[in-house]
């Protein structure tokens, strides 16, 4: 028989990783709003342990690993998708130097689109954003020369090929029409090199700015260029869930 006797209460873990207070979480125990390993949670003063337990709070896992961290990063125009750079240019890694964690940035964005990048020390967590099979979208608006025809949104909608094979939008619209130049918003499951940029090229509309706004449920809203905020609470949750954690 497994001692589980050092393992702390599933309460203080819930409390721990910031659904509420320990009473508060005894409360959520008890209306059977809690499920560990798949299993709703019956009694109260479970142990589990917080490195291998999987925790969900109304269907949303909750992550309880000690001293994990997801930041969201909008990474500015200029900077460079590396911890570091032999050539000196400014870089993600710049962001982040005087930070204890050892962070890793989930994909990349070229040096010359702005936007939203992930960063954490969670590797099964960056796995599942990074690869496509995980269906987790990407969004991005570009400014786009020329005005692009419906059909132009429509070719991204069904695919188009590009030299590392085809490519096909989740969704793909209109958001501003300006004189020589439109906006458009591009949605996208997978992460290739200059994806967008090519995807737009190949329909005849070359991106002259570009910025990610969103991975998963989470969004850039106001959020500054250079500026780093951490996730946590039923922003962090959802990104867990939308991952399939």
């Amino acid at each position: 028989m497994i001692d589980d006797s050092n393992l702390p209460r599933l309460q203080k873990v819930l409390a721990l990783a910031g659904i509420g207070s320990r009473r508060a979480c005894e409360i959520l125990i008890a209306q059977g709003r809690v499920e560990v390993n798949g299993s709703v949670v019956e009694e109260q003063g479970m142990r589990v342990d917080p490195l291998t337990a999987v925790v969900r709070v109304d269907g949303q896992r909750v992550p309880t690993i000690p001293d994990m961290v997801v930041i969201a990063f909008n990474k500015p125009r200029g900077v460079v998708s590396t911890m570091s750079d032999e050539n000196g240019r400014p870089c993600v890694g710049d962001y982040i130097a005087d930070r204890e964690e050892r962070l890793f940035h989930v994909g990349r964005l070229d040096a010359e689109t702005e936007g939203l990048l992930i960063l954490t020390n969670d590797g099964n967590l960056g796995n599942r954003l990074a690869h496509p099979s995980h269906d987790v979208e990407k969004t991005y608006i570009a400014t786009v020369t020329g005005k692009p025809a419906k059909d132009v949104f429509a070719r991204l909608r069904t695919g188009v090929e590009l030299d590392d094979g085809p490519a096909k939008a989740v969704s793909a619209r209109l958001v501003q029409q300006l004189p020589d130049r439109a906006m458009v918003e591009i949605v996208l499951h997978e992460g290739r090199n200059r994806i967008v940029r090519r995807m737009m090229d190949s329909v005849g509309h070359p991106v002259l700015e570009l910025v990610r706004t969103r991975i998963g449920p989470i969004h850039l809203g106001q959020q500054r260029p250079g500026v780093m905020r951490e996730l946590h609470g039923a922003e962090l949750r959802s990104l867990y869930t939308d991952v399939g954690l």
